[in-house]
């Protein structure tokens, strides 16, 4: 049983009405709102990326971004883990808080995760050291290479660990470069933590300067004494090699691994019957079109604690950066039925999260003339999803 969700329900921690920047109900119930988070230039940072948002247990909202400090742009760069707190459901968020900052190295593309068993929240990163980017990377666990590492709190995210080195666990002595999924892991049913990654190493600078990757595969590392220590799945074979990826348990206890493809434009898919040790072959997802860029997956109700399975996916659905949208499946991701928009604007990179009171929200990278002029926070629930023809329901016990 989800004791998480159960106990949600009956924490009273959002009104009805919460005075976001911008908002909408309709005759339904239907409810978007929206509320600027990360902005850049405010508190000295030139530009915020990389969006992570998570519920923890007691119904705290924590949002985790980039700060690039100096400038836009992925490693080599002055690159910090900043954090902002809600605990009003995102109508307000308390002030920025730096939660790593190695000077002018890197650390970047976050995943967080909440283990609902213990409380604790997990942040998990990569750590570039200085003149370090994915092109120049060296293989190995040591030197001029990535180094994933992780910080935790215990006590709803009001103070952190300092960074806990899991790279031998988690990367292998030949790989050089790659990242977490960026955006969220999960605790399965059976305790299991899950974290997305992938691993990417890439020809050197040629005499026309120019830099390909080479391979680039999804898989996840998991941990079965919460987070003490750490072992790799098998990559998701695919025709096309992948990178960026986000995984959901379905109600039957299997996993879809849901990923950003190098080549087309439409989103991978593989499934795991062993909590990501080994995956399906990768198919293209023909109804996810993308343009080549991370997207958000996490799964809203199941069919054993509420009347159905519902699945949410956001990414920018266009062959631009631009029209974040949100997706519902009822079938474990298979089809996707219903599908509404947050943003028209440019946008990219988001994050999915389910809250107390059993609405969503999607922490999300957008602007007016660039996508990575802000980061928005926009709440929303199953009737505006869907315009009205649905509406979550707790299952009933059996007579």
């Amino acid at each position: 049983m989800n004791h998480f969700r159960v106990a949600c329900l009956s924490l009273l921690i959002i009104a009805s009405a919460m005075g976001c920047s911008t908002g909408n109900r309709g005759s339904k119930g239907a409810l978007l709102e929206q509320t600027d988070v990360f902005v850049a230039g405010q508190d000295g940072v030139a530009q915020y990326r990389i969006p992570v948002l998570v519920t923890s247990n007691k119904g705290t909202l924590l949002a985790f971004c980039d700060a690039r400090v100096k400038r836009s742009g992925d490693p080599p760069n002055d690159i910090d883990l900043v954090m902002k707190r809600s605990t009003d459901g995102g109508r307000t968020w308390g002030p920025l808080k730096t939660l790593v900052d190695n000077g002018e190295e890197a650390i970047a593309d976050s995943c967080g995760l909440v283990d609902r068993q213990t409380g604790t929240i997990w942040v998990f990163s990569v750590y570039a050291p200085v003149g370090v980017g994915s092109s120049n990377a060296a293989v190995g666990l040591t030197g001029a290479t990535f180094f994933y590492k992780a910080i935790k709190s215990d006590d709803d995210g009001e103070t952190w660990s300092q960074p806990i080195d899991i790279t031998p666990m988690v990367k292998k002595p030949e790989w050089s470069a790659g990242s977490t999924g960026v955006g969220k892991g999960i605790q399965m049913r059976n305790g299991r933590l899950v974290v997305p990654r992938y691993h990417a190493d890439y020809h050197r600078p040629g005499s026309t300067g120019t830099e390909e990757t080479t391979y680039s595969s999804s898989y996840v590392s998991y941990s079965d004494d919460h987070g003490q220590t750490w072992k790799m799945g098998a990559d998701a074979e695919s025709q096309g090699t992948t990178n960026e990826c986000q995984v959901a348990e379905m109600a039957d206890g299997s996993l879809l691994l849901n990923m950003r493809g190098t080549r087309g434009n439409n989103r991978k898919t593989a499934r795991s019957r062993d909590g990501g040790i080994t995956w399906t072959d990768a198919v293209e997802d023909l109804q996810l079109i993308e343009p080549r860029c991370q997207g958000s997956l996490e799964s809203y109700t199941n069919a054993i604690d509420h009347d159905k399975n519902r699945l949410l996916f956001a990414n920018p659905a266009s062959l631009k950066r631009q029209n974040m949208t949100v997706r519902l499946s009822y079938d474990d991701g298979r089809t996707w039925p219903v599908a509404k928009q947050i943003h028209a604007g440019p946008a990219a990179y988001s994050c999915l999260t389910v809250l107390a009171d059993m609405t969503a929200a999607c922490l999300y990278e957008r602007g007016d003339k660039s996508a990575y002029e802000k980061i928005t926070y926009a709440r929303f629930n199953v009737e505006w999803l869907t315009g009205g023809k649905d509406a979550i329901a707790k299952k009933q016990p059996s007579q």
